[in-house]
């Protein structure tokens, strides 16, 4: 899509990019063969000759991988358009902590999936190697990143997170999609099965039953619960992805295939959730 994209350059907004692909210009070689034969595009020499310096600029761009350089220009609403480029190193990421201040509460999980592997994080046994696991990827998946997950991490490992960030809350809403991450999930069809009504203060009962009581089993569920929300991120992204495409008039759209499901080592214990319903009595109805 980036390729498709001219609203990142200076001057050249949401109109201007679609006068270009109704002018029939609908990527940057388009317009690089032969500038000066789009009579149909309202523009001025010196704006034509701007274009073709900056989307020469946006090639070698592509080329070196520099994702900071499209994040920076593009607006937040638009970081979706850096997916397929770099979906090969795309982290998909959801922390799971012991409250909503990050300043009074610590992480207690960490669930990273970039399609192909899945890896957990546990406080107290290997949190801290999420720093040096995370810098292998150019772009965070997250839902509700922006407002929680990144600024806690931030804040919780005292270091700035420099990765393009693409935040499906708000990608979703742009489509229609509301009622948070799990309210997303049911309109496209997704269960949780035996997670299903669970929700972020159940997280927190699981950890204080494997920290207060040692129980592994809480913490195999915690940590299956957590992983929930990763691989769900990556079918959410691709069909955001797909979605926002369909809108766009472009007569060569290029889908992305939705990847299946993965494996999950982690098995929650269905005896323990309902042994925590019924001795905390919360509400079930996710978030």
């Amino acid at each position: 899509m980036l390729q498709h994209t001219f609203s990142h350059i200076k001057g050249i907004g949401t109109k201007g990019e679609n006068a270009l692909w109704h002018a029939g210009i609908l990527d940057w070689n388009d317009f690089l063969k032969a500038p000066d034969a789009q009579p149909t595009t309202p523009f001025t020499q010196k704006k034509i000759k701007h274009l073709c310096t900056h989307l020469r600029d946006s090639q070698k761009a592509l080329n070196r991988r520099d994702h900071q350089f499209f994040s920076g220009l593009l607006p937040s609403h638009a970081h979706w358009r850096l997916f397929r480029e770099f979906k090969d190193s795309t982290a998909y990421v959801d922390i799971e902590t012991t409250g909503l201040s990050k300043e009074s509460n610590e992480i207690t999980t960490i669930a990273l999936y970039d399609g192909q592997t899945i890896k957990s994080y546990v406080n107290g046994i290997n949190l801290e190697t999420f720093l040096d696991d995370i810098r292998s990827y150019d772009i965070l998946v997250t839902y509700n990143g922006k407002c929680f997950d990144l600024p806690f991490m931030t804040d919780y490992f005292k270091t700035p997170f420099d990765h393009s960030h693409i935040d499906l809350r708000y990608v979703l809403k742009s489509l229609g999609y509301t009622g948070g991450l799990k309210g997303c999930e049911k309109q496209f069809g997704l269960s949780r099965h035996e997670l299903d009504g669970m929700d972020g203060y159940f997280a927190v009962l699981l950890w204080q039953e494997y920290k207060v009581k040692r129980r592994t089993n809480a913490l195999e569920t915690l940590l299956a619960y957590n992983i929930e929300d990763v691989i769900n991120l990556e079918f959410l992204m691709h069909q955001a992805y797909n979605l926002k495409i369909k809108q766009l008039p472009l007569a060569r759209r290029r889908y992305l295939d939705i990847p299946e499901r993965p494996d999950v080592a982690f098995v929650p214990d269905t005896r323990l959730i309902e042994e925590l319903r019924y001795r905390f009595n919360p509400s079930f109805n996710g978030i």
